[in-house]
């Protein structure tokens, strides 16, 4: 990638960016999330009460079902509306590659989420003020909780390349990450392996693995696997793949 390239994304980036800190909407989904994340810790996982000094079961098991819904809000108007207002004619036309796109705004809306969940740190303070908890759960557990959240942003990068319909695109984005986290949900599985033939069951474990939910509890129990962070990069890349051949069947 030479400089010209980096200049481009860099151009796609900052218009995005700022876009986004142009709306209100932002403003409100950053607030619900905290409130949310923070507040189901307190509430449902009994932070306060818990003997236990750690993150992993009060404040990130709330992760994933939190960003079902909120990633598809940030991630809607990516593309659905460029193609609403009838501007993607001119970005297409622009003299930059449609993947310079892709990934400048993809960038912008991952930067997005990076600052929401820094903007958690006040529970991080509070969990070191009550006890001494170890480092490593909390760090592999922001990792795993962001992964997750661009997972679900690839999901709905992709979903809005076929749509010009911002609320179509969110109700098929949050269908789609929804399916994406029960598929791994050990009840389900085994629900599943129960009541299918024994012949099926490496079959529904496949499927199992393909969950996020698979791959995001391990992590933020604190236990780094490389096999776990590649699922996600493959996830992101094939949302990013999807969002590039939605886009270039309407430029053909």
């Amino acid at each position: 990638m030479n400089s010209k390239d980096i200049q481009s994304i860099w151009s796609v980036f900052k218009r995005e960016f700022l876009a986004y800190f142009n709306s209100p909407v932002l403003y409100v989904i950053v607030v619900i999330f905290l409130l949310a994340s923070q507040g189901f810790a307190f509430l449902f996982g009994r932070f306060l009460e818990s003997d236990n000094a750690s993150l992993t079961q009060s404040f990130f098991f709330w992760h994933p079902w939190i960003y079902i819904v909120l990633a598809p809000a940030v991630g809607m108007r990516l593309w659905s509306e460029e193609q609403r207002l009838g501007t993607i004619e001119l970005l297409m036309t622009m003299p930059i590659s449609p993947w310079h796109a892709i990934i400048g705004k993809f960038k912008a809306a991952a930067l997005v989420w990076l600052i929401a969940l820094l903007l958690t740190f006040p529970i991080v303070l509070t969990v070191f003020y009550l006890g001494s908890p170890d480092r490593g759960p909390i760090l592999t557990g922001y990792i795993a909780s962001y992964l997750y959240a661009l997972g679900c942003l690839s999901v709905t990068s992709a979903v809005s390349a076929f749509t010009r319909s911002q609320v179509v695109c969110f109700i098929v984005s949050v269908a789609v990450c929804i399916l994406l986290t029960l598929i791994g949900y050990p009840g389900i599985i085994d629900w599943f392996v129960k009541s299918l033939p024994a012949s099926l069951e490496g079959g529904v474990r496949f499927v199992g693995y393909l969950s996020f939910m698979d791959h995001f509890y391990e992590m933020s129990k604190g236990v780094f696997v490389f096999r776990d962070v590649l699922y996600f990069l493959s996830v992101i890349a094939a949302g990013l793949m999807l969002t590039g051949l939605a886009l270039r069947s309407k430029r053909a």
